[in-house]
């Protein structure tokens, strides 16, 4: 399998209109952990098989086109990713990465990249640091594995891993720092301190420094400066909570509707990927998150999230949106964070599938690698159509 011309992750590829970097989920493949929680042989590709269509126009079940249901046990698959990745333009995944004091879980996955040296792409960490609950089937009581933060010591063997996935080339860095995302940083005791003790042996270490990310959650903007972070990325979709922003009574009244018909919460996919996200921080920079779709309805039934009626087109325009709003920026500090590469339970993933074909990748070739010449698909297209919303 040949993979195409990758950037070093230490030089951004200057020829890219942004550097995208895309959140990876390293679930698909059992481990005793989900087995013993939900049944021997557990991955989400369970979950995502059994969806349904909640309500008429409602596209589910998702199926999976080129790779199938993966086992990302599989080195040929992790390999057939990177090829995808590196030709739409996307620089590197961005692993989510799990440690609940001194434990890994969903480690395998990466722990074989970064042993094997293969696939040659780029690569970074977002510390997934929350609990493991049942809260997707409504079981919140339920903990599979509890986040915890002992001390001095865990701090110190957390960071001899850390350190040997820094050290590798394929690592991403921004002028020469490695790049690290904390996906609840406000839920670490002593924030700053840990974070101090991270800089620390990251300079004792040899290297120049850290660049540290942190995933902001709420709707009021986070300032990463409080916190001892270099940037802020949202991780939510904008402005989707009708008591904060919405003013159109009738449209406020549809969802409570929505809620006692037992439907899932529903959304027009125009109107969130029309809107911009605002999360800027007064201190420290900030970077856009794009969306190619949304849906937790495959995890949660009617309690879940519709985006609904999204398409490569729409996502085509939010990414072009969010290169602009990077783009006078020296080009290794032009980061784009992409959510997600392959969360299907979610909705939010770019690889193929039946319905959209390779219509999410070619969207990102064409914003990003803009010579390579796609057409641009038509809201007419049948893959690109929006259904009507329900009513």
């Amino acid at each position: 399998m040949t993979i195409a011309p990758i950037p070093k992750a230490d030089a951004a590829d200057s020829t890219s209109a942004a550097r995208v970097v895309a959140l990876y989920l390293p679930q698909y493949h059992p481990i005793p952990e989900n087995d013993e929680m939900w049944g021997a042989g557990f991955t989400e590709w369970r979950t995502v098989a059994r969806a349904r269509a909640l309500y008429p126009g409602h596209a589910q079940p998702r199926r999976p086109m080129d790779l199938g249901y993966y086992d990302l046990r599989v080195p040929e698959v992790r390999m057939a990713q990177a090829e995808m990745a590196s030709r739409a333009g996307i620089e590197a995944f961005c692993y989510y990465h799990y440690w609940f004091g001194g434990r890994r879980l969903l480690q395998r996955p990466f722990d074989e990249v970064l042993k094997h040296g293969q696939p040659g792409f780029p690569f970074c960490l977002c510390w997934a640091n929350e609990s493991w609950t049942g809260v997707w089937v409504g079981r919140p009581e339920q903990v599979v594995m509890e986040q915890v933060y002992p001390g001095l010591e865990d701090q110190r063997a957390h960071w001899a891993y850390l350190r040997n996935a820094f050290a590798d080339p394929r690592y991403l860095r921004i002028d020469g720092r490695p790049v690290f995302f904390v996906y609840r940083p406000a839920k670490i005791p002593d924030v700053n301190r840990y974070v101090d003790f991270w800089r620390e042996q990251a300079l004792a270490d040899g290297f120049p420094g850290l660049h540290l990310i942190a995933v902001n959650h709420r709707t009021l903007p986070m300032e990463p400066k409080k916190l001892g972070f270099d940037a802020v990325v949202a991780n939510r979709l904008p402005d989707t909570r009708p008591w904060v922003s919405r003013r159109d009574l009738r449209r406020w009244l549809n969802f409570k509707l929505q809620a006692w018909r037992r439907q899932p919460t529903v959304y027009s996919a125009q109107e969130v990927l029309s809107e911009p996200i605002a999360d800027r921080p007064r201190e420290g920079a900030w970077y856009p998150t794009v969306y190619p779709n949304w849906d937790t309805t495959p995890r949660h039934g009617e309690r879940g999230l519709v985006m609904h009626g999204a398409n490569p087109a729409l996502f085509e325009g939010q990414l072009r949106r969010a290169v602009e709003s990077v783009s006078e920026r020296p080009h290794a500090h032009r980061l784009v964070l992409l959510k997600s590469w392959n969360e299907w339970a979610e909705g939010n993933y770019v690889e193929p599938d039946e319905l959209t074909g390779h219509g999410y990748l070619d969207a990102l070739r064409r914003v990003l690698r803009p010579t390579a010449n796609l057409a641009a698909p038509s809201i007419s297209d049948g893959r690109a159509t929006a259904v009507s919303e329900p009513r």
